[in-house]
Order: structure tokens, then C-alpha cells, then sequence
């Protein structure tokens, strides 16, 4: 009798480790339960509200099941070594997006940011397909990505609030974007305060150059060309710099009418003024001066005018999709 109750606990032990050992041999190949992901993500996100995830994290957070969260992933290549120029200021605007929706009353367990590097997930670039970047994907918490799950960055750009517009049409998730305050404008123009006001301590003795017409005039003209150029576009909704072109490059141009980038601001800038000193130098040409001189001035008027016509007219038409008037540059 007491050998046979020893043999049954002996089984029952075998029987035990085995079920162990199984229940273990099925957790690594099916990986992490559905709370135990969630679970992690939460406390990831606790303390990053990016997450950074490798190859083998993006196979278990994002790729495989169960799931019942949506992922948002911004693939990148952010080491100098990688030359991509735009990438790093695509990571500040997806970080704005990140920051925002973690600290905001719309924040859950049903999405989550994260980004991939190419340097620490070369071999998630190859199983998605992709050899360039910056790329921002939504994996839904149901199926797999289709093609409007890929955020066209081409046309839209990726500013923040693109970003945001994005997840919500995707998710139905709305993320009110919050910026980092950036005081450098204020410190810029408590610096120029103090400067002129220096200045002009410096010589109250002598404002004789308040009443110059010509001053006057240069900065006039210089406020014509901040505001036609788009300056307080660019203030009040923050385009990025630069962005990346259909073929993998840089864009310095945005190729829709519904947007722009600092740089385009700067070119439309250079190009206005350069029309506005050759139609200067056309009217001038005109007054009675020397006559080879007026001469010269026209022509290089003439040149001026024309030339950077053409490529205003040339920015206008990339932008207004099937404009049909070109000068001399298409």
C-alpha cells in the first residue's frame, strides 16, 4: 500500500513537471499574452511616450497576435552616417504627436507610439519592404496594414498636426497637438528692443535718419516680402523645413497648394526681391542719366525681371497641380 501511494505521487510529480514544461515550451512559441503586452506597453509608455522597439520588439508588439491595440510606427534612420536629412526633424514633429497624445485626456491602452531605427531593425525594413525614409505606418489592432495605413508624406508633409490628422482618420483617435514652448522669438525681439533703443540713445543727439525716405522705404519692402512670402504661415502652423521627395531626396518646394516648408518661404522670398530690383532698376533706367549707364541698367532690369519671373511662375505651377502657363523654365 505504501508503495503503490509512493508511485502515484511519484507520477503525479512527473505529470506536473511535464505540464510545466509544456505550458512553458507553449508560452515561448506563441510569446506574451495579450494583458502581459499590454501591461508592458503601459509601462513602457510610462516612462517614454515614444517607444523606441528593435526587431524582435516589433515582431512581438506590433506583428504578431494577439492585439487589440493600434500601433503607430515612424521608421527612420536617424545616425549621421545614414544621410538623412530630414529624418531627425520628422522624429522632433512625431515626438510633439507622441508627447501630446500621452499627456492628454484621450490617452489609453488602444494606441500607442513607437519607432523603429533602421540601425537597430534593418530586418524590419526588409520585412516590410522599404528602403527609404522617414515612413509612418498604422498596424490596427485587427488585420493587417492596408495601403492607406502608410502616411503619404509626400503630399501632406509631416508636420505635427498632419501626424495628428492621420492617426485620426485611422483611429478615430483626435489628438489636440501641444507644443514645446520655444522663447527664442521672444528673447529675439527683447534683443532688437534693446538694440535700437541703444542705437538710438547712441544718437539722440543726431535722428536726422528718421526722416530718410529710402530707409523707410527698404523696410517697407522688406515687411512686403516677409508677408507675401508666407512668414506668418509658417508661424502660426509650423511647417518643417524640408521634406522628402517621391524619389527618396530632399524637397524644398511643397508640392501641393495646401502647403509649404520654412526653406520655400526663403526661395519665394529671394525670387520676389529680385523681381522687385529689376522692375527698380527698369524705372530708374528711365530718369536723365548717362546714357551708356541707363542702357546697362535696363538690360540688366530687363534680365533680372524676366529670369526670376520664369521661376516664380515655375514654383506656382509645381504647386497648383495643372496650371497651364509656363515662361521660360517648366
Amino acid at each position: 500500500m505504501r508503495l503503490l501511494h509512493k508511485t502515484l505521487l511519484s507520477g503525479l510529480l512527473v505529470v506536473a513537471i511535464f505540464a510545466i514544461y509544456a505550458a512553458a515550451q507553449s508560452k515561448s512559441k506563441t510569446g506574451l499574452s495579450l494583458s502581459e503586452k499590454v501591461q508592458n506597453l503601459v509601462d513602457m509608455n510610462a516612462k517614454k511616450p515614444l517607444l523606441r522597439f528593435n526587431g524582435p520588439k516589433f515582431r512581438e508588439y506590433v506583428k504578431s497576435a494577439p492585439r487589440n491595440y493600434s500601433m503607430i510606427v515612424m521608421l527612420t534612420a536617424l545616425a549621421p552616417s545614414r544621410q538623412c536629412q530630414i529624418c531627425r526633424h520628422a522624429h522632433d514633429e512625431f515626438a510633439i504627436v507622441a508627447n501630446s497624445y500621452r499627456f492628454s485626456s484621450t490617452y489609453s491602452n488602444k494606441l500607442f507610439f513607437a519607432m523603429v531605427d533602421f540601425d537597430d531593425g534593418s530586418e524590419v525594413f526588409q520585412l516590410l519592404r522599404l528602403n527609404t525614409a522617414p515612413v509612418f505606418m498604422h498596424f490596427p489592432a485587427k488585420g493587417k496594414p492596408k495601403g492607406a495605413d502608410t502616411m503619404d508624406i509626400h503630399r501632406v508633409g509631416f508636420a505635427a498636426d498632419s501626424i495628428a490628422k492621420f492617426v485620426a482618420e485611422r483611429t478615430d483617435i483626435t489628438i489636440r497637438i501641444f507644443r514645446p514652448p520655444n522663447y527664442s522669438g521672444t528673447v529675439a525681439m527683447i534683443t532688437l528692443v534693446a538694440l535700437v533703443g541703444s542705437f538710438l540713445y547712441i544718437r539722440r543727439n543726431n535722428l536726422e535718419f528718421l526722416y530718410n525716405k529710402n530707409l523707410w522705404g527698404a523696410i517697407a519692402v522688406f515687411f512686403c516680402f516677409a508677408m507675401i512670402s508666407g512668414q506668418m504661415w509658417n508661424h502660426i502652423r509650423g511647417p518643417p523645413l524640408v521634406h522628402k521627395s517621391q524619389n527618396g531626396g530632399v524637397a524644398y518646394i511643397h508640392g501641393s497648394s495646401q502647403g509649404q516648408l520654412v526653406v520655400e518661404t526663403y526661395i519665394v522670398m529671394f525670387l520676389n526681391a529680385m523681381i522687385v530690383l529689376g522692375m527698380i532698376l527698369l524705372i530708374e533706367s528711365g530718369t536723365p542719366k548717362i546714357h551708356n549707364k541707363n542702357r546697362i541698367m535696363a538690360m540688366t532690369g530687363l534680365v533680372l525681371l524676366t529670369v526670376f519671373f520664369s521661376f516664380l511662375l515655375s514654383v506656382f505651377r509645381s504647386k497648383a497641380q495643372g496650371y497651364p502657363y509656363s515662361f521660360l523654365f517648366k
